[in-house]
């Protein structure tokens, strides 16, 4: 086993799992690609790869500094007791809800702005619901987030009166 781990770098699991995403991708793949127009996969995944490397990773980098900018940026870089700052944390709790709702907006999208149109042909389910929802889910998101943030700072406060002296 350490041998294997020596040469590999990994446990034979990681090995194993890497493997088996490997056939679940192809399998994918050869299953996207049979089917009558093949050729519409490829432009597609072709034009997201495009969109996201020249449009999407420009927009959230720049939406990321003004987000540090505004999180960070008028935090002194010490603390009252002189300690320093770890770098870019606090900005995080405004990162992974903002994330997470982006994440549910893409995969939603069409719902959300009420775009799809055969959803209620298909599930006799309401489609006016998504909006709501969706704001919802980011509210609570955040609430969450600003809470953990305020649970970090009461912890990470000195207790009333100061700390004891070890004598």
């Amino acid at each position: 086993m350490k041998r294997f781990k020596a040469r590999y770098g990994a446990s034979p699991l990681h090995l194993l799992l890497v493997l088996a995403s490997f056939a679940l991708t192809g399998y994918a793949g050869i299953r996207l690609l049979s089917g009558q127009e093949p050729w519409k996969v490829v432009l597609w995944f072709v034009g997201a790869a495009l969109l996201h490397d020249l449009v999407l990773v420009p927009l959230y980098s720049l939406a990321d500094g003004a987000a540090r900018t505004l999180v960070d940026g008028r935090r002194p870089p010490v603390t009252a007791e002189g300690a320093a700052r770890p770098a870019g944390t606090l900005v995080n709790y405004v990162r992974v809800p903002a994330f997470l709702s982006g994440l549910l907006f893409l995969t939603y999208f069409p719902l959300i702005l009420r775009q799809g149109d055969r959803f209620t042909a298909y599930t006799t389910l309401p489609d006016d619901v998504f909006l709501g929802r969706w704001l919802l889910v980011s509210a609570v998101l955040f609430a969450l987030s600003a809470l953990a943030l305020l649970v970090r700072v009461f912890r990470s406060r000195p207790a009333a009166g100061g700390a004891r002296q070890q004598p």
